[in-house]
């Protein structure tokens, strides 16, 4: 088994170290996003990102800078004041996940790409990253994860009591400005090498996990990146040894991990 795991560490260095980076970056991310309850912007971000990524293609430039733009574009619109909009938050990301969706799908149509190669890029698969991939994730995931707990204490107050955040001169509407941005910067980034499934997965399954096994920040941050950690590596670990593809199989394993806490917190409310 020690053999078999040091043959797949060597054979697939950058993709773990991408999957970690990628997990945890999303897990602590994704404790905010089911604290502000707005769990379906993780799936709508990853596919506005493919959606930048198809323009960015058919256009000759860069694909991350596709994806970047335009789901930094609409987290703009995500970041505003709903409550005095007639339409919810929830609506617009349903809207934009659609219109980006059939957008992507049309770009591709008049591509003249082959099938294969636009899956791999709208799509993306862990177990292809690169060293050239795994560097760019560093030198943007990285910083994010750093402003984040920079700004935690501020942002959580403002996400959780925007009455208490304004009284004590946090300014909620900045803070969620910053967080949406870090967020569509990481699901931009990540979606490009994991794609969108497997970054939504490690956006909601880890940190509701994490949640339902604790109640302290600190211990739900920290539990949330670990889980996605380990969900990562006995992944990458069993579509190794069972030639599984890797992200679905990752995904599997991060579900099988939230059992266990969700079977406990059913338990002590029988």
């Amino acid at each position: 088994m020690l053999e078999s795991f040091a043959t797949l560490v060597a054979t697939f260095p950058d993709a773990i170290a991408a999957g970690l980076l990628v997990g945890v970056a999303c897990a602590l991310l994704g404790v905010f996003v089911i604290l502000k309850r707005v769990v379906f912007i993780g799936i709508a971000l990853s596919e506005i990102a493919a959606c930048g990524i198809a323009g960015a293609l058919l256009a000759g430039l860069p694909p991350l800078l596709g994806a970047i733009l335009l789901t930094l574009g609409a987290v703009a619109l995500l970041a505003g004041p709903f409550e005095s909009r007639r339409i919810p938050r929830d609506a617009l990301l349903g809207i934009l996940f659609v219109g980006a969706a059939c957008l992507s799908v049309l770009i591709v149509a008049g591509s003249g790409m082959g099938l294969a190669e636009v899956k791999a890029l709208l799509y993306g698969d862990l177990i292809l990253a690169s060293r050239g991939d795994l560097l760019l994730l560093g030198a943007i995931l990285v910083p994010a994860i750093v402003v984040l707990l920079a700004f935690l204490r501020p942002m959580l107050c403002a996400f959780l009591d925007r009455e208490a955040a304004t009284v004590l001169r946090v300014r909620p509407a900045r803070l969620e400005l910053l967080f949406f941005l870090l967020l569509g910067l990481v699901v931009a980034t990540a979606s490009k090498t994991a794609g969108s499934l497997l970054v939504f997965c490690y956006l909601i399954v880890p940190p509701a996990a994490a949640l339902l096994l604790t109640k302290r920040l600190g211990l739900v941050l920290v539990l949330a990146a670990a889980l996605a950690a380990l969900a990562t590596l006995l992944g990458i670990a069993v579509s190794f040894l069972a030639d599984w593809p890797t992200n679905p199989t990752i995904c599997a394993a991060a579900c099988a991990l939230l059992l266990p806490a969700l079977l406990q917190t059913l338990w002590r409310t029988r």
